[in-house]
C-alpha cells in the first residue's frame, strides 16, 4: 500500500516536470499560464470543500479540523515569508524567482505546497484503496503553472535545463515519499489525527490560493479567470461525486 502511494503522490508531483520541459521547450503566454492558475485555482477550492474539510469533520469532528485548519494557514504563511527572504519570492507567480541562488528555497517553497497534498493523497489511498480524482486532479493541475514559472525564472537567472529538471524530481520525490507516510505512519491515527492533518492540508492550500494562485490568475488573466475557476469548481465537484 505504501509503494502504491508513493507512486501516486509521484504522479501528482510529475506535472511539475512537465511544466518545466514546457517552459525549457518554449514560452508560454502570461495570459495561458493565468487561465491554468484559475482553473487549478477552482479546482482546489473545490477540493479543500468536499474531499478535505467534510471529509475531516466526518472522520474527527469540527474541532479537530478547525484546529488543523488555522494551524495549516500559519505554517503556510510563516513557511512562505521565511522561503521569500532565502530568495524564492515570486516563486508561484507567472514571473518566477530569477536568482540563480534560489535553488534550495524553491525546493522549500515546492515541498511546503507538495507534501501536505501528498500526505492527504496517501491517506486517501489508505482509506479506501484508491485515489480521491477530484483531489489529484486538482494536484496535478495546479502544479503546472508552478512548474512553468518556477522554471521561466531560473532559466532568467542563468540555471542550465538539467540543473532545474533535477531541481523538480527532488520535489516529486520528496512528495511520494509523504504520500507513503501518509499512507502508512499516519494512516493508523485515530480518527482526530486524520481530521487534523486533513484540515491542516486545507489551511495550507487555501493560503496558497489566496496569497499566490488567485492574484496572478486575475492580473494575467483578466476576467475570464472568473470563468475559468468556476469551471474549475465545478468539474471538481463532479468528480468528487463519482469517488
Amino acid at each position: 500500500m505504501g509503494l502504491f502511494a508513493a507512486a501516486w503522490g509521484a504522479f501528482a508531483a510529475s506535472s511539475l516536470v512537465i511544466g518545466a520541459v514546457i517552459a525549457l521547450v518554449r514560452t508560454v503566454p502570461k495570459r495561458t499560464l493565468g487561465l491554468i492558475m484559475a482553473f487549478g485555482a477552482g479546482v482546489l477550492f473545490s477540493s479543500v470543500a468536499y474531499e478535505l474539510v467534510e471529509e475531516a469533520v466526518e472522520i474527527g469532528g469540527q474541532l479537530p479540523m478547525a484546529a488543523g485548519l488555522a494551524t495549516g494557514a500559519l505554517v503556510f504563511f510563516a513557511g512562505s515569508k521565511a522561503i521569500d527572504r532565502l530568495g524564492a519570492e515570486g516563486m508561484g507567480s507567472v514571473s518566477g524567482p530569477s536568482s540563480p541562488d534560489s535553488g534550495l528555497a524553491i525546493v522549500l517553497g515546492a515541498a511546503l505546497d507538495g507534501v501536505p497534498e501528498s500526505i492527504v493523497l496517501g491517506l486517501t489511498i489508505a482509506a479506501g484503496g484508491g485515489t480521491g480524482v477530484a483531489f489529484l486532479v486538482a494536484v496535478v493541475i495546479s502544479n503546472l503553472p508552478e512548474g512553468i514559472a518556477g522554471t521561466a525564472g531560473l532559466r532568467a537567472g542563468g540555471w542550465d535545463a538539467w540543473r532545474i529538471i533535477r531541481l523538480w524530481l527532488i520535489v516529486v520525490a520528496a512528495s511520494a515519499i509523504a504520500a507513503f507516510i501518509g499512507a502508512t505512519v499516519l494512516a493508523g491515527g485515530q480518527g482526530e489525527l486524520r481530521a487534523f492533518i486533513l484540515g491542516f492540508a486545507g489551511g495550507a492550500i487555501l493560503t496558497m490560493l489566496s496569497d499566490t494562485l488567485v492574484p496572478e490568475a486575475f492580473e494575467n488573466a483578466g476576467d475570464l479567470a472568473g470563468l475559468l475557476t468556476t469551471l474549475g469548481f465545478g468539474l471538481a465537484f463532479g468528480l468528487s461525486l463519482l469517488d
